[in-house]
């Protein structure tokens, strides 16, 4: 009599090993999706201080806060690609205590991450509601 060596695997070992992928699969999925929100709010917030050296340097430029034209700084960012956040500068009329606002566009994958500003002193805030507010000058608003 042969013996027949088995070839393959047996549906209770697939099912195993899908049951494993699928239990990592639902671990790091939401893993990956709040390190991509943290690096679009990391990327709109060095966006913000790219917009207050540009303010600054118009400053520098005019002389004076009053009259400069900022416009053209408060729009949809990114520019390029599917935009995430509105843009706003104020008080308008701009005089030295300014601050930058993003906030996130309803629709999109920022929609409920709070808004983000950043001061003429450097502070920089995420506030997400009234009783969830990160400011400072150091990196805690990427909480």
């Amino acid at each position: 009599m042969k013996i027949r060596q088995q070839k393959g695997f047996t549906l209770i070992e697939l099912m195993i090993v899908l049951a494993i992928i699928g239990v990592l699969a639902a671990i790091a999925y939401p893993s990956y999706q709040q390190y991509i929100i943290k690096s679009k709010r990391a990327d709109m917030m060095s966006e913000m201080h790219n917009i207050a050296s540009e303010v600054q340097n118009r400053k520098l430029a005019q002389g004076r806060y009053a009259g400069m034209v900022v416009t053209d700084l408060t729009v949809n960012y990114p520019r390029q690609g599917t935009a995430l956040y509105t843009v706003a500068i104020t008080p308008n009329p701009l005089t030295s205590q300014w601050t930058i606002t993003a906030s996130p566009i309803p629709g999109t994958q920022m929609a409920n991450d709070g808004n983000l500003s950043l001061s003429y002193q450097g502070v920089k805030c995420r506030i997400v509601n009234i009783n969830t507010k990160n400011c400072g000058t150091d990196d805690r608003w990427n909480d």
